[in-house]
């Protein structure tokens, strides 16, 4: 069984209907470990040698937040300026996360449609996500496609449950030993690469 260590980024979860739905999806996963940083760190001093051992002791990182202005909230950015240090993560000597694989699980206000040349962002998330991918390569991480919610405001109860059952899903895959990293690199997300199965009615 391979181990992932969920960290989770954000500032205002109380606020937020879909991480709140996927941050519990999560926590009766066997081989994740939860992280929350705003809780563990309500003071934004991170503890670089806990931080680094963490990401040692597991095969794989999801980082799961809001897209806030495209990008990470705060903290998460804090994170990875201060843990991703030279020598550690990167550099001729920085081989401490060679072969892990690197995932965003992200939220975004917007719909689908708005992330694409002619839609209101005008970019794919995948091409906002490539300061991301190359953080990844740097650290010679595996950057794997996105598990993606868009249009949180207007989600219905049944949708939410929908997606945090799918988040679940996705993630008990991701430790599974038949998992396969290559096999997902093709598509645009996680959301197509490892669907949730059908029910029968």
């Amino acid at each position: 069984m391979k181990r992932i260590l969920l960290v989770h980024a954000h500032p205002a979860i109380r606020r937020s209907r879909i991480n709140k739905a996927l941050l519990a999806a999560a926590q009766g996963v066997e081989g994740v470990t939860v992280h929350d940083l705003y809780e563990e760190y309500p003071d934004f001093h991170i503890q670089v040698a806990r931080e680094q051992e963490l990401l040692r002791q597991h095969d794989g990182v999801v980082f799961q937040h809001p897209f806030y202005w495209y990008s990470t909230p705060a903290i998460l950015k804090q994170w990875a300026d201060l843990v991703l240090q030279h020598g550690f993560a990167y550099g001729e000597n920085g081989r401490e996360l060679e072969g892990k694989f690197w995932i965003q699980a992200i939220s975004t206000g917007g719909m689908a449609e708005a992330y694409c040349a002619v839609g209101y962002n005008r970019f794919s998330i995948r091409q906002l996500l490539a300061p991301l991918e190359q953080t990844a390569s740097l650290c010679r991480m595996q950057f794997l496609p996105p598990f993606v919610v868009h249009g949180t405001f207007q989600l219905t109860e049944a949708e939410l449950q929908q997606h945090a059952d799918h988040y679940r899903h996705v993630l008990t895959h991701l430790c599974s030993d038949a998992f396969e990293p290559g096999k997902v690199l093709a598509h645009d997300s996680l959301n197509l690469a490892v669907p949730l199965p059908q029910t029968r009615s």
